[in-house]
């Protein structure tokens, strides 16, 4: 479908059915695909050599500061940085990106990108202000004409708002965001019950009904994932418009709105009526 470069995602978490994982790092390392981006549980960390032993590039998603520094002390060589508006696993510690980013920026000395919650320029600069390299999108992404899922999930995304997601599995320590609709509803009302299990949500979580939604569109056949990035989608452009938009609002915010709070100091101010003069 391509020509340019594109990373992997390696995503080891339980399952009801646990996929052969060495055998998927052996199809990335045999296509040639030289970057990687990996997430999940400490056994991803065998896998990590597989990947090294090829000088394939790892970038390595994590939801705290000291998942990173083991990670880093492992030999990633990038962190992804996924505060706790992210969709998907926002893990269990429940910090936002706006500590999250810039407190794992002070400890971490390999390249970082920050992730949860993105979808515009604003949200670049602030990354970029707060210590990381760029930004990681996912929500943003699924609501472009590109996206190749139902119509009808990608205006969940446009008339969802910020609150339109469930934190489903808390209880099972297992924390996953999800869009908001009869069915998370429901998953989160049988997850309340004492002593509840994830056997009494299965039904309703199954990855087959799930992948099934996204190309049927109907909402109430399972469960989709959604950040909170849900507030700031209000349409569907192409992937290129919206990059360009992306890059457009960062300068006019560099260069309009913060250069209005750069302030001159007196000295140099002075050396600059000097020269003048």
């Amino acid at each position: 479908m391509t020509s340019a470069p594109f990373a992997v995602n390696m995503t080891v978490f339980p399952t009801i059915n646990s996929p052969d994982y060495k055998a998927y790092c052996h199809a990335i390392i045999d296509s040639g695909v030289t970057v990687v981006e990996t997430a999940g549980t400490p056994a991803i960390a065998e896998l990590w050599k597989l990947f090294k032993a090829e000088n394939i590039t790892i970038m390595h998603k994590c939801t705290s500061v000291r998942h990173a520094l083991s990670a880093q002390r492992k030999g990633v060589d990038i962190i992804s940085i996924d505060g706790f508006e992210c969709a998907g696993h926002p893990g269990e510690d429940d910090i936002p990106g706006l500590i999250l980013v810039p407190v794992a920026a002070d400890k971490i000395s390999i390249p970082m990108i920050a992730s949860g919650g993105f979808a515009d320029g604003r949200g670049l600069i602030a990354a970029l202000a707060l210590g990381a390299e760029g930004i990681n999108m996912g929500t943003r992404f699924c609501a472009t004409k590109e996206a190749p899922i139902h119509d009808r999930i990608k205006q969940c995304y446009i008339d969802n708002d910020e609150r339109g997601t469930n934190l489903i599995f808390r209880n099972l320590k297992n924390t996953a965001r999800v869009g908001k609709s009869e069915v998370s509803d429901e998953v989160v009302r049988r997850l309340s019950q004492p002593d509840a299990s994830f056997a009494d949500v299965a039904d309703l979580v199954n990855g087959k009904a799930g992948a099934a939604l996204m190309k049927t569109g109907d909402i109430n056949s399972g469960i989709y994932w959604a950040s909170m990035a849900q507030g700031l989608i209000h349409d569907i452009p192409s992937v290129q418009e919206l990059i360009d938009r992306i890059i457009l609002e960062a300068e006019s915010i560099l260069s309009h709105r913060l250069a209005g709070f750069v302030r001159t100091s007196p000295i140099s101010e002075s050396i600059d009526r000097e020269s003048i003069r």
